[in-house]
Formats: C-alpha cells, structure tokens, sequence
C-alpha cells in the first residue's frame, strides 16, 4: 500500500487506518474528522467479528471501534483492552490510534492513557526500537500543544488545561497538570520524549523525528497550527509506511485524523475521493434527546432546548438504579407522552455541575454502598431504553444523547452495531446514522457529543439538521 494510494482500497485490500475510542463521542468525532473528507469510515459499537470485518474490507478506508475506558480503570482496561486491539491487528491496517479526548482528562486510577499506550505497545510490538507517537492539539477544535504543554478553549478564551474553568475542576479527572508527559509520567514508566513545534517544519524534520522515534518509548509531537498539524500527520504517516506487516500504534486526539487527512491531501492520497462528504441533513418534527452530562456546556444548552419548545423532563438519577429495564420502560413512557404532544422531549439527570442532584445521587449511593461506576452505568442504560422506547414508539428519524459516557452506554442499550456519518454538523458533533456492516442499509440518525461540545442551541440545531448562525 502506497502513500500516495492508500485511501480507496480495492476488495482485496484492508483500510489505512484503524481507531479505538475510549468513549464514544471522541470516537464518531474521529469518524466525522474522516468522513468529512471523502474517507469512507465505518464505526463499530461493539468489537467486531472475523465476518463484521470481512463485510468492512473494501468499502471503507477507516474503521473505528466505539469503547468505554475513559471511565474505566487499569484492570478493566487489561481484562479488555486486549481483544479490541486485537480485532484492530485483525483489520490489516498500517496505523492503528488510540483515541483520547483532546483535553487529555485521566489518571491512574481511571481512562489511564498510560496503562493503554502499555497494553497497545504489547499488542503491537516493531522489530526495531519505536516509540508511541502522542498527538493531541487540533485547531479545529480549538485544542493546541506547545513545549508539550496542552491548552484548550473555554468560551471566548484559550486556557492552559490546569487553568480550564471546567477541565481543572473536573468532577472525576481534574487536569491539574498541564505538561503532558508529566501527567503521563503519573500513569507509565515509559519513556518519554517531545518533538516540539520548532522541530516539526524544519527541512530535516523526517530525520530528527526518526532519532526521537527510535529513542523514546512515547514521542509528544506538537500541534499549534495548520502547519505543524500537517507536519505531524506527514510524519505520522511516514513512520507507518515505514514498516509494513507491522502497525504503527499512536495515541491522541482526533488531532490524529485531521494531520493525517492534511497529509494525504499533499501526497495525492485525497485525489480519488470515495463517497462524497456528507451534505446538511433535513429538518425533522421532533427528536428525542436524553443527557447524562454535568457540564456547564451541556447545562446551557438544556435551558436553550426549554426555549427552543422542548419538554424538558428532568430525572432523578438515584430512581434509575434498582430495575434498569422498568425505570428505563416507565421513562420511556413520559417521553413518548411528550412526543404525542407534538413537541421534542429530552430527558436530562443533572444541570451543571452544581446541580444539588448530583450531591443526591452521591449521598444515595454512600448510604446504600454502591460503587459509582456501576451505578453511572446502570442509570446510562435505563436512559437508552427509554430513549429506544420513545423513539419507537413516536416513529422518530432522529435522537441525541449529551455526554461521553452516557453516550456510549445508551447506544449499547439501544442495540446499535455500527455507525456511519449521516451529515457534517459541528466540528466534534457529527450526526450519524445506525447501519449495519454487511448491507449498510441507513437507520436511526444519532447525535452523539461529549459534555464540552456543540453550541448553545445543539439540541434545536439538531432537530433543524444543522447548526443555527448567531447574530
């Protein structure tokens, strides 16, 4: 596979890259940054099959695998981890990712990114001594790496990431470090290395990228702009065709995808598009949306859903608990009276981080000794079958779920296999469709964001299939 014809692969031929979320926004977030290119991408929610991968081969250019080990901890994520590296090995691929949020929340007791670049360098192992490469800014997002220092936006600002008003004071992984390979030297011993924004567009950058490479164990290459985006994915590229049979494993931001795609298009990769990007989607009646976020984003964009028509129906968490399958069922049914009204509903547990609900759902489950992991889950759950009942039974074409976690224990509730792009949205908000690997018949479109994305108006702009223009 060459660089300059790696992105329509023939039937015989196995995709360029393979990508593995740890949550399932970040995960249709890398599928959007591709798909919107004219990269055929296939999502999967669940690890794939010797036959689910078959059916893949030759119709898209990318797959993706959907996880959950943002919110997991070391021995889950070496109970499972494994196999869905493995079902990636499976796919041919030369550049296998690791998907991370851009604003690289983790630690060592929970999403430790350090554990999972140690499971992936054992699942991919090179003959030569080679780094894991780490790439995490993406302007596009407005996410930027300097000296190996992460900044991110919060409102009109750009923050240093242990200065963000809602990543330093994060309810589950506060950034209270800002050097990410100091936050990364808290969860690995690996060796690590950066490859700064003043190396990545000097005339000898392949050559002193290939030295850090061979004497680092994880390489942090900057992304500040344009130009150091496109530096990095051409590296990156170059480094995976450098060894074939043997994939190169990288971890980072969607960040990944975007320098890749600038690399392509340089090399002629682009020259043959596959499907055409996705255009606007229509506008529906109603949707259905469900929110499990705490974030001050999220919450913002609840009061503008109330403004927008929406019945907004708040849920105590702590009432989901006990029977997922009734809680879920009877939730389902208050949205679906909502829908009969004619109006969209969206069913929301928590309203800001300082929702007094959240303290309640934590006294609750001190008092009763749950742990708040399995509890998160259950509740995740219990919002997918209501929204699959709502959704059902309104006949709707379209849903949304707000928040990373929630998204991904929804869609598992809903029974969703696979996913694919349905519409270019928001940068980080795609709208997708559920299909199925083998025939690719469209199905329900889905709006997946974590709780830091989308406008204020996300859950309108949804149902109005794209987002509204201010002033």
């Amino acid at each position: 596979m060459s660089q300059s014809s790696v992105l329509m692969p023939s039937d015989a031929e196995a995709p360029a890259l393979a990508f593995l979320g740890d949550d399932f926004t970040g995960s249709t977030d890398a599928m959007q940054a591709l798909a919107v290119q004219g990269v055929p991408t296939l999502l999967f929610l669940r690890t794939p099959d010797a036959r689910a991968l078959a059916a893949a081969r030759g119709r898209y250019a990318a797959i993706g695998l959907a996880g959950v080990s943002r919110s997991q901890g070391p021995a889950w994520m070496d109970a499972h981890l494994p196999a869905a590296y493995a079902a990636l090995a499976a796919s041919g691929a030369l550049l296998v990712h690791y998907k991370v949020c851009s604003t690289f929340d983790s630690s060592p007791a929970l999403g430790s990114i350090g554990r999972a670049i140690e499971l992936g360098r054992a699942a991919f192992p090179s003959p030569v001594p080679r780094a894991t490469p780490v790439i995490v800014g993406a302007p596009a997002l407005r996410r930027y790496t300097a000296f190996g220092h992460l900044y991110a936006s919060g409102g009109e600002r750009v923050w240093r990431i242990d200065r963000h008003p809602t990543m330093a004071a994060h309810p589950v992984t506060p950034m209270a470090e800002a050097d990410l390979l100091r936050h990364l030297a808290a969860q690995t011993t690996l060796r690590g290395g950066l490859f700064d924004f003043t190396e990545a567009t000097r005339p000898d950058a392949r050559a002193r990228h290939a030295r850090a490479m061979a004497d680092h164990e994880i390489l942090l290459m900057d992304v500040l702009d344009e130009a150091t985006l496109a530096s990095a994915g051409r590296l990156l590229w170059q480094a995976a065709c450098a060894q074939p049979g043997h994939p190169l494993f990288c971890v980072g931001s969607s960040g990944v995808e975007y320098g890749l795609i600038a690399a392509w298009r340089e090399t002629g990769g682009l020259a043959r598009p596959g499907a055409p990007p996705p255009g606007r989607a229509s506008r529906v009646q109603a949707i259905a949306a469900v929110s499990g976020s705490c974030s001050p984003v999220t919450a913002a964009q609840i009061t503008q859903a109330g403004q927008d028509g929406f019945a907004c129906l708040r849920v105590a968490p702590e009432t989901l608990l006990d029977d997922v399958a009734a809680s879920g069922a009877a939730l389902g049914a208050r949205m679906l009276a909502a829908l009969s009204g004619g109006r969209s509903v969206l069913a929301y547990t928590a309203q800001g981080p300082d929702d007094p609900a959240i303290t309640q759902f934590r006294s609750v489950l001190r008092a009763r000794g749950l742990d708040e992991a399995d509890a998160l889950a259950r509740v995740g759950q219990a919002l997918g079958i209501a929204l699959r009942a709502a959704a059902q039974g309104a006949g709707l074409q379209r849903v949304a779920v707000a928040g990373g976690d929630t998204s991904g224990q929804v869609m598992q509730a809903m029974g969703i296999s696979a996913l694919r792009l349905h519409a270019a949205f928001a940068p980080g908000v795609p709208l997708c469709e559920a299909c199925e690997p083998a025939d690719g018949a469209p199905g329900l479109q889905v709006a997946l964001k974590g709780g830091q994305m989308g406008g204020e108006g996300f859950f309108g702009d949804v149902r109005a299939g794209m987002p509204r223009v201010a002033g």
